[in-house]
């Protein structure tokens, strides 16, 4: 025992984690405390100590502490078996009970619940003992089951592509000609023959319709602040079908660079590494809060590309170990497995750690990750220099296209004749003009001569850089 430990904590008050009892006879009350302790923080309950942290001693028997230990196991539950010891200070004994939070909640004593607020047990609400039910007890909102959706509402067809990727991907031996009903029990995607939120989000004819949180918001703005966009898309389908599409929409609107080395198969070189915005894209479909209203949203601004996804990290994980070695605590399970079988995930907690290498293979900054509002943020971030290689053109964006094609259509263009064109801010086309500015020729006495208008450099090869 230690003593000067021990005097120190009855020398303070009582408190959220302290509570004093004066005898035995205070059973009742000593059982209101535990349950409050678990409900809450944990503690430790003096018995023989006054209310005002005076010792004055309790008498012990021979089964006095297998009592003590009995009452509380017979009147909790889940029951409790809590730390009990006998302490001696100032040559008198007292009785320690030691309480641990308890992981499932809540813990009832005689029907009823406690909560540890301040120095008091308060009874808990009705209200307060299901959100303690809701936030303790193991839920997965993609296994909940959709009473009013039937087979007829899944797209038979995606099935079989997903049977067929998952037998090429993962050598799944599934029969294809299985009934859907048939495939989706083998997924566990259907309870007592009734759909789950994952069979519609995976494979429904409409999901977005029923899920309207599960569309992905993409937007590329102009210059570095979410405030004007240049374009805005709503990525809808299924959440399989929607990672290929969200992909196009960044790869619209970053720059590519195409590396011509005489194979038939041509190698695109993305701003930000193909491989860790799939990643990161991938992650945020399949591990988002979708009982959250907000919807996955993909913000390219710049100098950076951002992924918001709805929710927090599970419990356990921490900003810190994203960056290292953890475990996996998919939050949708069902979605999680789905998405293992035709290989967009792997099982192992090691997604965050290849998106930290791809970029760090391509010489950018480590990417960040924050939560913010209840939402966990991704950010990239552009490299702060150019870097040039022989047998690498660059590729344009789908409004540069237009700007250069309208160019070379007309031979040569003015600023005011483009921006018709094009239809956008004279702010947001000189931004693009300056970014394309080693393939164009400037045409004027000076940067601003009304009269001046810009051509395509004659080393440039259009077709070639149109077909990317």
């Amino acid at each position: 025992m230690n003593n000067s430990s021990e005097k120190e904590k009855l020398n303070s008050s009582e408190s959220e984690t302290i509570e004093f009892k004066n005898s035995l006879s205070e059973m009742e009350q000593i059982l209101e405390t535990v349950s409050a302790f678990t409900n809450t923080k944990g503690g430790e309950i003096f018995i023989g100590v006054a209310d005002d942290g005076k010792i004055n001693g309790v008498t012990i028997g021979k089964g006095t502490l297998e009592h003590l230990a009995n009452e509380i196991k017979l009147n909790t539950d889940p029951k409790i078996f809590p730390n009990i010891t006998i302490e001696e200070i100032n040559s008198k004994k007292i009785i320690k009970v030691s309480v641990e939070e308890y992981p499932i909640k809540p813990v009832f004593t005689k029907e009823k619940v406690f909560l540890r607020v301040g120095k008091t047990n308060q009874k808990a609400s009705a209200d307060k003992m299901r959100e303690l039910i809701t936030k303790n007890t193991p839920y997965h909102w993609d296994s909940s089951v959709l009473s009013e959706k039937t087979i007829l509402d899944i797209n038979k067809d995606k099935v079989k592509s997903f049977i067929l990727l998952s037998n090429e991907e993962r050598n799944s031996l599934w029969e294809t000609e299985s009934d859907v009903s048939s495939q989706l029990n083998r997924l566990n995607l259907l309870h007592n023959n009734k759909l789950t939120n994952a069979a519609i989000l995976l494979f429904g004819k409409a999901p977005n319709r029923i899920y309207p949180r599960s569309i992905v918001k993409c937007a590329k703005f102009a210059g570095n602040e979410p405030i004007d966009f240049i374009d805005m898309q709503e990525i809808k389908g299924t959440i399989i079908e929607q990672v290929p599409d969200v992909l196009n929409f960044i790869r619209r609107h970053i720059n590519v660079t195409v590396n011509i080395s005489g194979k038939a198969q041509r190698d695109e070189i993305w701003e930000y590494p193909k491989e860790a915005l799939r990643e990161a894209v991938i992650n945020a479909i399949c591990h988002r809060n979708y009982e959250d209203t907000g919807n996955v949203q993909v913000r390219i601004f710049d100098n950076r590309l951002e992924i918001w996804n709805p929710g927090t990290l599970p419990k356990g994980i921490t900003i810190d170990s994203l960056k290292g070695d953890h475990r996996s605590h998919p939050r949708n399970e069902l979605i999680a497995r789905c998405f293992y079988l035709i290989k967009y995930i792997e099982q192992w907690g090691t997604g965050t750690n290849r998106i930290i290498n791809a970029c760090k293979d391509a010489s950018l900054t480590a990417p960040s990750f924050e939560i913010k509002d209840n939402d966990f943020i991704v950010t990239f971030y552009k490299a702060t220099g150019e870097t040039k290689s022989s047998g690498v053109s660059i590729r344009l964006n789908e409004t540069q296209k237009k700007i250069v094609k309208f160019i070379a259509d007309k031979g040569s263009a003015k600023t005011g004749e483009i921006q018709t064109h094009i239809g956008i801010s004279r702010r947001v086309l000189n931004r693009y003009l300056n970014e394309i500015a080693s393939i164009l020729d400037w045409n004027g006495k000076s940067k601003t001569d009304p009269t001046g208008y810009y051509t395509i450099n004659k080393n440039v090869e259009i077709e070639e850089l149109l077909k990317f």
